[in-house]
């Protein structure tokens, strides 16, 4: 399977896209800081993972539901001339979770309706906040105006959220013939997070890494990422794993030639406590890990 290419899938490119995802995403990390304590943002994440397990479940058991319904005659029959109506095939995927809720009653129809809007705003709301917030604290207080008032900058990120919001409403529909957006997505994200995540990992755990090498490589991801899309043979997990690799060589070389091999003095100093886990945390990790391993063990 090209799309997810076997054993690359635990050792390839997912590693790649989660990391960067739940560790180095502004979308994400955001809500992690603004956590009262650490032992606070600790209980966050290990709650947002226990939910995150229920996903598999909440994403794939419609669209099986969906399927067996749509080629079973008998239960079609049962459901009359309401199930009649947009009848998703392999080719209108999408249409599973919609065709389900119109069989739904309509107390339950509604109630599920309001939870799918909910959903959509909240994320809707994290993500214009994020780009908002990278916009003025990275761009326009650093280098348009470093002397902007707390006043200039929320209009500014106003602003700014009000642009990516009518950029997204414009190219929402021209999405709308791809066969998987979720897919698409995690797909065309790989461009730019292997360099970000090599960032990252290198300021954390390498004291040698400088700002400029780190620059360089994350803008050289880009090109490297495009280069591995023009050989669609390799499935794109892969070219999402290597782009993370070759960007990691790049910028440890770049920074050992800046730095001749010195430590960079704006380093992190680590200490004994500073990745220390409470023990509801530790508890909760090792709980997930024990069910994620019964899980593929039982489905794999």
């Amino acid at each position: 399977m090209i799309n997810l290419p076997g054993i690359w899938v635990l050792v390839g490119g997912l590693w790649v896209a989660n990391l960067y995802y739940w560790g180095f995403n502004q979308y994400i990390i955001q809500r992690t800081l603004a956590a009262k304590s650490l032992r606070e943002s600790q209980k966050g994440i290990a709650l947002a993972a226990f939910l995150k397990i229920l996903i598999p479940f909440i994403v794939v058991l419609p669209g099986i539901a969906c399927y067996v319904m749509v080629n079973d005659p008998s239960i079609m029959a049962r459901l009359g001339d309401t199930a009649q109506l947009n009848i998703p095939t392999e080719a209108t995927a999408d249409k599973a979770y919609p065709w389900l809720l119109q069989l739904l009653p309509s107390g339950l129809k509604g109630i599920a309706f309001a939870a799918l809007a909910a959903a959509i705003v909240s994320s809707l709301a994290s993500m214009l906040n994020s780009t908002s917030t990278i916009f003025i604290m990275d761009i326009y207080k650093t280098y348009i105006n470093r002397a902007a008032s707390d006043s200039k900058l929320v209009s500014v990120g106003r602003i700014t959220a009000a642009i990516a919001l009518i950029i997204a409403c414009i190219m929402a529909p021209l999405l709308g013939g791809i066969d998987q957006a979720f897919q698409f997505i995690q797909e065309y994200t790989g461009i730019v997070s292997p360099g970000i995540l090599g960032v990252f990992l290198l300021g954390l755990f390498w004291k040698q890494t400088t700002n400029k090498a780190a620059i360089r490589g994350a803008i050289l991801s880009v090109p490297i990422a495009l280069v591995f899309k023009a050989f669609p043979e390799i499935p794109w997990m892969n070219q999402m794993g290597l782009t993370a690799v070759f960007t990691i060589l790049i910028i440890m070389i770049l920074s050992y030639i800046e730095n001749k091999g010195r430590s960079d003095h704006k380093g992190i100093i680590f200490h004994k406590g500073l990745f220390k886990t409470g023990p509801a945390f530790n508890i909760s990790a090792f709980v997930i890990c024990i069910i994620l391993a019964v899980l593929y063990a039982v489905f794999w």
